[in-house]
């Protein structure tokens, strides 16, 4: 069986090593010089770095297996840490919560109880939230916005702002006023909710490239298969591409264009309105070089806390494990008004937020690069509708992490879509 992938985001690739290790020919199409789609290397000044700060967590079961089966060794390529929130530039208090190593729940519950900066009656009500969601089996009576269902369980304090509002941030890159709340119980479901390993975090010992899209080409390419770069598509069949025939055809690009191709059929012109209708939401990450020396105390730091005025929301030290020694990565998830800065604003005003969460003067950042993702992640609302897997065209599959209908726009989440599409497309009649 031969089977054409139309896409060599994560989702893409997910797809053509699901299909190769199956033992079908896949032949990935791949408009850009470079795989990896919305998660890939860039070149900053003589770093290989990435075109975001992806979080990835130890939930994310499925992109670890792809890894090992490609043979990107995860013990390898991947620094596992108890997860860890820390807000040194908090007021009035730091905040910090680490998970120790312990058996789930007792993980959470010790580590909120040992959580600094947040009152004994917040960590009681943040355990009752958590009970709550699980005794309803992580599922609500009806979607609604992630700030409303805080305020239902009382969420308040620092825990919401220094927890519960910037994990919603983080993983659905969408403001908690306007955050499908069902989408952030599947995420806690898996994450806090899961075992311990699951809220872990996992740091990056190298560039998104070689985590998975890389050594997927080598091994697509070593099962017999196919990686066209600079290879534009126009026009997709149930199981045509440009006119070349295929017995299935997983498309695996944005939903925008997506839309674009599902437009030209009837019968997937329902779906392409659903998708003609996503609003998409910004990514920011702005790269700062400082010398060598400087390091952060923990490889990530929260900077917000909730201040009027401040622009920072995340920062990455992408020394070692990552090996750029004096490169901080600052994450800006959804719009806001650091999109309102040009870049020249926006890293000075990160400089000076940076210096001041840290309570010392920072020499002069070298250079700076920002980089700005437009359309970076559908924007995740509640009763956000999503398309299947299989589309009424014959032989014609789609992956994505918006086809992930349980989870947000994650690298998980594009992974697990590309596995369900290949799988699909192996078992149709």
């Amino acid at each position: 069986m031969k089977v054409a992938v139309v896409g060599g985001g994560w989702a893409g690739l997910a797809a053509a090593v699901e299909l190769t290790k199956a033992g079908t020919h896949a032949t990935v199409f791949e408009a850009a010089r470079q795989l990896g789609g919305r998660a890939r290397s860039v070149g900053v000044r003589g770093h290989t770095l990435d075109n975001g700060q992806h979080i990835l967590a130890g939930a994310y079961r499925e992109t670890l297996r792809l890894m090992e089966t490609v043979g990107a060794a995860p013990e390898k390529l991947i620094v596992r840490l108890p997860l860890e929130l820390s807000f040194p530039g908090a007021r009035p208090t730091p905040f910090r919560l680490r998970l120790p190593r312990l058996p789930a729940p007792l993980h959470l519950a010790f580590g909120l109880l040992a959580a600094r900066g947040a009152g004994l009656a917040e960590k009681l009500a943040a355990a009752r939230f958590m009970r709550a969601l699980q005794a309803g089996g992580y599922r609500l009576e009806a979607d609604c916005t992630v700030a409303e269902l805080l305020d239902r369980h009382a969420q308040r304090g620092s825990l919401r702002t220094h927890m519960w509002e910037p994990l919603c941030l983080a993983a659905l890159n969408t403001v908690p006023a306007h955050a499908s709340a069902q989408i952030f119980a599947n995420v806690l479901r898996d994450s806090l909710g899961g075992g311990a390993a699951d809220t872990d975090l996992l740091l990056p010992a190298a560039d998104l490239g070689r985590l998975f899209p890389l050594p997927a080409a080598g091994f697509i390419r070593a099962g017999g298969g196919e990686v066209r770069l600079s290879a534009r598509v126009s026009r997709i069949g149930g199981a045509t591409v440009d006119g070349l025939a295929f017995d299935r055809v997983v498309l695996a690009v944005a939903p925008q264009h997506a839309a674009t191709f599902l437009a030209r059929h009837a019968e997937t012109a329902e779906i392409a309105a659903m998708l003609a209708g996503y609003a998409y939401e910004p990514i920011g990450t702005a790269y700062l070089g400082y010398p060598p020396q400087l390091a952060l105390p923990f490889p990530m730091l929260g900077m917000n806390g909730g201040r009027p005025g401040k622009l920072g929301q995340w920062v990455f030290d992408r020394g070692p494990p990552g090996g750029a020694a004096g490169v901080m990565g600052f994450v800006l998830s959804a719009g806001g008004a650091w999109d309102e800065r040009d870049n020249e604003e926006l890293a000075a005003a990160l400089h000076a937020e940076l210096g001041e969460m840290l309570r010392r003067k920072l020499p002069r950042p070298q250079w700076y690069r920002v980089i700005r993702e437009r359309r970076a992640t559908f924007s995740c609302r509640p009763g956000l509708p999503r398309p299947p897997a299989k589309t009424p065209l014959p032989g014609l599959w789609l992956a994505g992490d918006y086809v992930c209908a349980d989870y947000p726009a994650t690298l998980e989440g594009a992974v697990r879509s590309g596995v369900a599409a290949a799988r699909g497309a192996l078992l149709q009649p």
